[in-house]
């Protein structure tokens, strides 16, 4: 393992607050600042600053006063990154932090946020993946106590049903016995209580299946993310709308790095953001945090992770990959309104979509089967030949359904164990990264932004121990996979 040494205390630089701690309490600077000429000169910035923003009004929450600096710079101003912002804001007073969020398009038109259905539920292998996404259904429960009466994510309580064939059957069971311990609810279902409780099955060739009770359903993404934002910029932050080219790097001889040379550190205190128009400038910032979500890999290479040597050498194995989501209606008599999201072992899924009929589905192909991710374009004979023969053998009124539409999306995709990186960079002890979720980022963006929040004021975690979802993890080569249902 490598190992950081400091030689000297690391002297942290903060913005106009450079005589407070994280937590806002006052200490020791390099240089007195007599306070009542610190609280003039603070207020004479705010008051010039909200000056220049009023004769220049903003639009889309995209700020017309470039911020030359701050404290936390958050990379990425989808779910997960506005989730940080949000967090980080509500546990510190609203201005001893000035925190900037940089997101590269802010309509999310390609966000994995808003282009994901939606789903919650507690139905996995890792006590982490269970802990996270039930804190999503308390923080889903607790919206307009949090926000307002207008918070509202139209959540639809019908749950997730997880089906398994023979050989499946037992992971189910242990799944289920992990889930329960935890605070999940759901219930086991034999065959023929599976034909009991949903007539429209065919269960010919399913053992057994779980069903969420509780806390498990899906939301519009959308509508989170949006609410998520607004509680970040009504506590002060600030939104830019720009792309993270680059980094500047500075030597830092009062840290040690095993395995390289004495003197050789360089460490991060600046970004480069180019602006719509073509503009590039820098925000020097006190912390970094990585939520840029299928981008995170290559801004990553820009802060020389993967591309260097020692810990450096190590990529972020996070890219963008695309999956696709197809509507279709279903004649005759479809399965009832109450149809809880379905997720064959094959890995195919389908859920009720409004009323009428309406159903949305998909299916993740295997790695080698992967679209092209460059573009969102649809490929509907991927449902022909894919999708559509596992849901008719399973729903029998789906034998004569047609395509009506769909969208395709882009997920995370952690490439190393597809679960979420959450935590410091070892190399840099100012970055902090949370990406990788493969398609479980919106469900538990509330409790990753809680955490990343306590890692960052609190200096470890207090709620959920995401210990085991660090960057270290790709270094000591030990995966955190969840174990599928076949």
């Amino acid at each position: 393992m490598f190992k950081i040494m400091i030689k000297t205390p690391v002297k942290v630089i903060y913005s106009k607050f450079a005589c407070r701690s994280l937590h806002g309490s006052v200490r020791k600077c390099d240089k007195f600042e007599n306070p009542f000429t610190r609280t003039f000169r603070v207020l004479k910035d705010d008051l010039s600053r909200k000056k220049q923003q009023l004769m220049q009004p903003t639009t889309s929450g995209v700020a017309n006063v470039f911020p030359s600096h701050a404290d936390i710079v958050i990379i990425g101003g989808g779910a997960v990154g506005s989730s940080i912002a949000y967090w980080l804001k509500q546990k510190t007073n609203a201005d001893a932090l000035k925190i900037v969020v940089v997101e590269r398009d802010p309509t999310y038109k390609e966000c994995s946020t808003v282009l994901s259905v939606g789903g919650l539920r507690q139905q996995f292998s890792l006590p982490e993946n269970i802990q996270l996404s039930l804190y999503g259904a308390e923080f889903l429960r607790t919206l307009k106590k949090r926000f307002g009466p207008d918070a509202e994510t139209n959540f639809t309580p019908h749950g997730y049903l997880v089906l398994a064939s023979e050989e499946g059957a037992q992971q189910l069971m242990d799944n289920q016995k992990l889930q329960k311990e935890l605070g999940a609810v759901n219930v086991l279902l034999t065959k023929e209580k599976l034909k009991e409780r949903f007539p429209w099955m065919n269960v010919d060739n399913v053992e057994l299946g779980c069903l969420g009770l509780e806390k498990e359903g899906w939301f519009d993404p959308w509508s989170l993310l949006q609410i998520l934002k607004k509680g970040a910029k009504d506590l002060g932050t600030e939104y830019i709308h720009g792309d993270v080219v680059d980094f500047n790097f500075t030597a830092r001889s009062d840290i040690m790095v095993e395995g390289t040379q004495q003197g050789s550190y360089e460490g991060i205190n600046e970004l480069i953001v180019q602006l719509p128009n073509g503009e590039r400038k820098p925000i020097k910032f006190a912390y970094c945090i990585l939520a840029a979500g299928g981008h995170s890999g290559e801004i990553a290479e820009l802060a020389k992770i993967g591309l260097g040597p020692g810990m450096l050498s190590v990529p972020l194995p996070v890219q963008n990959r695309k999956r696709y989501v197809f509507n279709f209606k279903c004649p005759g008599i479809p399965p009832g309104i109450n149809t809880p999201l379905t997720v064959d072992y094959s890995g195919a899924y389908f859920r009720r979509e409004c009323l009428g009929g309406s159903f949305i589905c998909g299916l993740s192909p295997p790695p080698e089967e992967e679209p092209i991710a460059d573009n969102l374009e649809m490929d509907h004979s991927y449902f022909d030949e894919k999708i559509w023969p596992i849901l008719a053998n399973r729903v029998p009124a789906f034998e004569s359904i047609k395509v009506t539409g769909g969208w395709s999306g882009y997920y995370d995709y952690n490439c190393f164990d597809q679960n979420g990186i959450i935590g410091p960079h070892p190399y840099y002890f100012n970055m902090y990264i949370a990406t990788g979720f493969s398609g479980h980022g919106i469900q538990q963006a509330p409790a990753v932004g809680r955490a990343v929040a306590e890692l960052i004021l609190d200096g470890r975690f207090q709620t959920i121990d995401l210990s085991r979802f660090s960057f270290d993890r790709l270094i000591v080569d030990k995966p955190m996979f969840e174990i599928g249902i076949y």
